[in-house]
């Protein structure tokens, strides 16, 4: 066993939904060669939601395992994503095995969950919920987060009165000055050309981003 892994607690184990290698589709790691490791459970039900067969199921594998997978896939890059992997709690230990083992770590979370004792190491994308989630109420303050500069905010975008309120959020908070924001249009929802036309006649100081691996292979898990 690797000193990494000497030091993880044999019992350490995680409820996982699937692994799998593919392009990471969003975010500023995108087109990368990706380990994605998707944990199970989520104590939010967003309505867009695309990985809801998440919820429930799932099987233990430990620590020390998924890393030894995350080594085999040979990706450089891996996504620890859910479900919401921060409602199982020992998601931190595996995030911070991950960083020593040397890959180039990233979590995506939800805004409902405070992520600042997640390893410094590890890049976080925090998922601000909009209202047309139908979970925005479940957001935590974002200075809960400690947001870096190395830090993502993803917003998805359902429609106009989403574009707004996350618009308004960016301003007044000066988001963009604390780390990069991401405008996403929800999948089959909003048309991507129709939040691209807004983010340029606002001049808004975000990113706008597809979902990638939906481009290439459409909505199927596992991709």
């Amino acid at each position: 066993m690797s000193a990494e892994l000497s030091a993880v607690p044999a019992a350490a184990r995680l409820r996982i939904t699937e692994t799998f290698l593919s392009l990471q589709g969003e975010a500023d790691a995108v087109g990368w060669p990706t380990f994605f490791i998707r944990l199970t459970g989520c104590p939010l039900r967003c309505r867009y939601c695309d990985t809801a067969y998440a919820f429930h199921g799932g099987e233990w594998r430990t620590i020390a395992h998924l890393a030894d997978e995350a080594r085999e896939s040979r990706a450089r890059h891996v996504c620890v994503t859910g479900g919401e992997p921060l409602a199982q709690r020992a998601c931190a230990v595996l995030l911070t095995v991950l960083c020593d083992a040397g890959f180039v770590v990233s979590l995506e979370t939800s805004g409902a969950m405070d992520s600042a004792g997640v390893d410094p190491r590890v890049t976080r994308v925090i998922d601000v919920k909009t209202p047309g989630s139908g979970e925005d109420r479940r957001n935590l303050d974002l200075s809960v987060h400690r947001l870096r500069a190395c830090d993502q905010l993803k917003f998805v975008i359902c429609d106009r009165a989403d574009y707004e309120w996350s618009r308004q959020r960016v301003l007044d908070e000066g988001l963009d000055a604390r780390c990069q924001v991401l405008f996403s249009p929800s999948f089959q929802q909003l048309p991507a050309a129709r939040l691209a036309d807004w983010i340029l006649e606002d001049r808004l100081p975000v990113r706008f981003q597809v979902q990638l691996h939906k481009v290439i292979w459409g909505d199927v898990p596992g991709r």
